[in-house]
């Protein structure tokens, strides 16, 4: 079957206007598209590089009545995009065929007007295969970005190649020309700026890659991903300790603390579990009790229950952690159920039911009796948390009054 022959399921899915403005089903046909395409590079990788072109040129048009103001939209076209760029750059083909790859693939990009193929840019290098397609593309884009970047420009600067012509300078070989390009920019963006890293990095400059980096911050910069790369230089040249103190902490930020924790020390193996965990908690005063989960996952049981006592900690983290742990560690998780029913008291928790209640008292009770001590002893302790005092002492004292009797 030749190459124009293959009939790629994914392709009638994604007519133009084909999805409503709800995100779910294209983000599932957008999966579904990558597994077609994967399956097919196994053993035709030429034709998977076509299926690649075909399904980016397809997504802007099809996805433009969505709502993507989520951002699980755009975080799916950029999966996507990471998926396909090497499918499309690894085949060996003849230079006028890939030239007519790139052509199609820069066409979409001007069609693309949300945009969703902006971050296609970033791997024009590596779409360009050989240094001399790259460099052929770089002379093309060159004028145009330093036209956007003239004084005398009217616009705002913005070229839509402007990123791909820096990868495209960087993948040439074009270090120098690449950073006398950048010197003519505007504004210091570190957009624009990572690839003068690239490149002084790639000539072995790793000391002015470094300067380069931190010369890049300013307002509005993307501080963690300027470490993640001053970080990234230091941890190549094995100086780990370094990178630990100036970067690691801003350079492995994550939606949760546990994952920050995670990542910290997945990159730093040398370094004690609780020195992370204490520089991590002293760099954001006042949240201490957020890093309960941290240091119960690194098996800091004491710092654990410090970090609970300290600030407020979401109360069903601490139940759950008394319930996993009343059989095999009864002291922490009696302590964990206690802080828990300390900070419901306190109102420092969110939409609390009679049940939470119910079920921190129950893992209380339970590891109270596997550490042994009196459940009379347990429950005046209890008694003195829900004082009347207190936020939800009232509430408290209805919901265990059967239970207390105090």
């Amino acid at each position: 079957m030749t190459v124009n022959a293959h009939k790629w399921q994914f392709s009638p899915r994604f007519r133009r206007n084909a999805f409503g403005w709800k995100s779910d089903a294209p983000i599932q046909r957008i999966k579904e598209a990558l597994t077609e395409i994967k399956q097919v590079a196994r053993k035709e990788p030429v034709l998977a590089a076509e299926g690649a072109i075909l399904l980016l040129e397809k997504l802007s048009p099809a996805l433009a009545q969505v709502d993507s103001s989520s951002g699980a939209l755009g975080s799916a076209v950029n999966r996507a995009i990471e998926a396909l760029a090497p499918i499309i750059g690894k085949p060996n083909v003849e230079q006028t065929v890939r030239q007519r790859w790139l052509e199609r693939l820069w066409q979409a990009i001007q069609d693309d007007g949300i945009p969703y193929l902006e971050y296609l840019g970033d791997f024009w290098g590596e779409l360009c295969a050989i240094p001399d397609i790259a460099s052929a593309w770089a002379d093309e884009f060159m004028p145009v970005v330093e036209q956007a970047w003239s004084p005398q420009s009217s616009g705002h600067g913005y070229f839509k190649g402007t990123t791909a012509c820096l990868s495209a300078l960087c993948a040439a070989g074009r270090y120098e020309e690449l950073l006398a390009l950048l010197e003519k920019a505007r504004f210091k963006w570190w957009e624009d700026r990572r690839w003068g890293v690239k490149a002084l990095v790639a000539m072995s400059k790793n000391v002015e890659a470094l300067q380069y980096a931190e010369d890049s911050k300013g307002l509005n910069a993307p501080l963690s991903q300027i470490a993640q790369a001053c970080e990234e230089i230091l941890l190549s040249l094995g100086q780990a300790d370094e990178a630990y103190a100036r970067y690691a902490l801003d350079a492995n930020q994550h939606t949760t603390n546990l994952a920050t924790f995670r990542a910290i020390a997945k990159k730093y193996p040398h370094k004690p579990a609780e020195e992370i965990l204490r520089d991590l908690v002293a760099s954001h005063p006042g949240t201490e009790g957020k890093w309960f989960a941290a240091a119960k996952e690194a098996g800091l049981f004491e710092f654990a229950i410090e970090l609970a006592t300290l600030n407020p900690t979401d109360t069903r983290t601490l139940i759950r952690a008394a319930r996993d742990f009343a059989g095999k560690r009864p002291d922490f998780a009696l302590s964990s159920g206690m802080a828990a029913l300390r900070w419901i008291a306190k109102g420092e928790c969110y939409e609390i039911t009679g049940a939470d209640v119910l079920d921190a008292y129950s893992t209380v009770m339970q590891a109270a009796a596997a550490a042994g001590i009196p459940e009379d002893q347990i429950k005046g302790q209890i008694c003195q948390l829900i004082l009347p005092s207190e936020v939800n002492g009232p509430f408290m004292a209805k919901i265990l009054k059967y239970q207390l009797l105090c």
